[in-house]
């Protein structure tokens, strides 16, 4: 019997025990990037710019609301009813509250670009997280489109920010790179190599 991933599932270990079953590793990864992506959609929503349609802001809204309807859609492939599930009211409510207050607070700092930018890197890492490990050409071929989108915004969130108060001279997702890597490995490579996650 093969899980949802694929792969013969460690969710099977405790079959037998009175019906205690491991989830899915697939299905928690893609519960966590819809959390993640809709999270970081409602703080989108709470900093665009109602006056500029095509704001990075809401562009980022449409793609994390876009990342979380393909998380939505491979859940509800799956044969376990209770794994179809989707986000509850509250957990709505709260991103959403959440989302008010830190953007109401990026704004009296004038530094809204700079607040946003490492949640939506935080979305992109979700997304190769997923990508790398599952076992569907159709999830992984969605979801390495959504990187080249991502990749383009994150860069644009980055140009943003270095005109904000506080702003430092080394771009962000470098500054990330780095503190993920022992060693510092990375620090010879070039900028278009500097992208682990994004660059599959």
């Amino acid at each position: 019997m093969k899980g949802f991933s694929g792969a013969l599932p460690e969710n099977l270990r405790g079959l037998g025990r009175r019906g205690k079953i491991m989830i899915d590793a697939e299905v928690m990864r893609l519960r966590k990037l819809r959390n993640v992506a809709l999270r970081t959609r409602a703080l989108a929503k709470a900093l665009e710019s109602r006056s500029t349609s095509d704001c990075v802001f809401a562009k980022s809204a449409v793609m994390c609301w876009t990342i979380s309807r393909i998380a939505t859609g491979r859940l509800r492939a799956h044969p376990y009813l209770s794994y179809q599930q989707g986000p509850s009211r509250i957990r709505a409510l709260a991103d959403r509250a959440l989302a008010s207050i830190a953007a109401f607070t990026a704004r009296r700092q004038n530094r809204p670009f700079t607040v946003y930018a490492p949640e939506l890197l935080c979305v992109a890492r979700e997304v190769a997280d997923v990508r790398a490990l599952t076992w569907s050409a159709d999830l992984s071929d969605a979801l390495g489109r959504v990187q080249l989108q991502l990749r383009g915004l994150v860069q644009q969130l980055e140009a943003g920010a270095q005109h904000e108060p506080g702003a430092v001279s080394m771009p962000r997702v470098k500054a990330i790179v780095r503190a993920e890597v022992n060693g510092g490995a990375l620090e010879g490579m070039g900028t278009d190599t500097s992208w682990p996650y994004l660059a599959i």
